[in-house]
């Protein structure tokens, strides 16, 4: 029989799904935004029914998100990186402003000041700040790295980011103050932080960590029943309850779309925070696994633009963005899963939230260019 095998094919040369990290990373976000969209809808229609008497106000709300998030991701795709270096002073000044400006004139939602009202919608500046501290930290990362110097955490930048941080805990959001402060830092851990200033750093981090929740009562109360939930599960355990019920009664394929009855007013947040509970109740165990699959593919992916972008900043830069997304998934899924006290760190993509979801699309537009670049180089 003839052999009808293509002789021209190199020998390394198989069918893939896509033909670059780029193309994969992009398929990954638009997995991400069709489930996020569904389970937005699913899990929000009673309470936006009973609100706002319309069970389609977050939806559509969510889909204005994504045509936003879309347009910032077209135009960080189409930026050459290095701008981002050249523009952080700029962005960092409007973000330190917007926080500042939260404190004064945010409205008062659940206790917290973390939005700007802006006419018929809202702004959340913490959420700029994650990515601005992302760019300070690679500006000055990739300077030392280049050069071949040593990485300090004690300079202007870490400061910088400090306020940025403790600005954010005013308001107070906890869960994000750490994610813009502990990115950073474990992005100098990294790139080749001394092991000594990177047990300085956790020494420094318990001892913060334990001033910050002894000062408000209900931090430690949490904290308390973060294991035993059911000790106080009319109180402070009363979401990490729910949503270990929501999870456990999805089993392994779900009730179905549509059907979970924990969004009936049983578990608080369910379309913002507590989103993933939801999915699982209504897409069970596989569901679940695929969610993990595509972050764990995602985190694959984004180190290798990482590993073969054009220079150190973009590099540093790409390896950031990863570590802000998949951190946060991390996060979430751990806070969901009663692993970790209730912080209120969203799940990318599956969560609702509009500054969170449009500043996520524009952090992959900026890491698929670090992509593009790096394959220009490579070429």
């Amino acid at each position: 029989m003839a052999d009808v095998r293509n002789k021209d094919a190199a020998p390394g040369d198989r069918k893939k799904f896509w033909t670059s990290d780029m193309e994969a990373i992009i398929a990954i976000m638009v997995v991400l935004l069709i489930l996020g969209t569904i389970n937005v809808f699913s899990s929000s229609f009673i309470f936006a029914e009973a609100e706002f008497d319309t069970p389609y106000f977050f939806l559509k709300r969510h889909i204005i998100n994504i045509v936003i998030g879309l347009m910032a991701f077209g135009v960080c795709f189409h930026f050459d990186y290095h701008v981002w270096r050249r523009w952080t002073v700029g962005i960092l000044i409007l973000t330190i402003v917007a926080l500042v400006l939260v404190l004064v004139i945010g409205p008062t939602v659940n206790g917290a000041r973390r939005w700007l009202p802006l006419g018929v919608t809202q702004f959340q500046p913490a959420e700029m700040a994650k990515l601005v501290s992302i760019m300070i930290s690679a500006a000055y990362i990739s300077h030392k790295v280049k050069r071949g110097q040593e990485l300090h955490y004690l300079t202007l930048q870490m400061g910088i980011i400090a306020l940025i941080a403790g600005l954010t805990e005013l308001e107070p959001d906890l869960g994000t103050a750490s994610i813009i402060l502990g990115i950073p830092l474990l992005m100098l851990i990294v790139c080749g932080l001394d092991k000594k200033k990177v047990l300085q750093i956790v020494g420094m981090a318990t001892a913060g960590a334990a001033f910050l929740i002894i000062r408000e009562p209900y931090r430690l109360e949490r904290l308390k029943i973060t294991y035993d939930p059911w000790s106080d599960a009319q109180d402070y355990g009363y979401q990490t309850v729910q949503s270990l019920s929501a999870i456990g009664s999805g089993e392994l394929t779900g009730m179905g779309l549509g059907v979970g009855v924990s969004k009936y007013d049983y578990l608080p947040e369910a379309h913002t925070d507590f989103a993933f509970a939801i999915f699982c109740q209504e897409n069970g165990f596989l569901g679940a696994i695929f969610v993990f699959l595509l972050f764990a593919a995602f985190a694959v992916y984004a180190a290798r633009i990482a590993n073969k972008a054009r220079d150190e900043f973009g590099q540093v830069l790409a390896m950031g963005i990863m570590l802000l997304i998949v951190g946060q998934a991390i996060a979430n899924l751990l806070m969901v899963g009663g692993m970790t006290p209730v912080v209120g760190v969203p799940l990318p993509f599956i969560s609702y939230g509009g500054t969170s979801l449009i500043i996520t699309m524009a952090a992959i537009g900026i890491l698929v260019n670090v992509g593009k670049q790096g394959d220009r180089k490579g070429n």
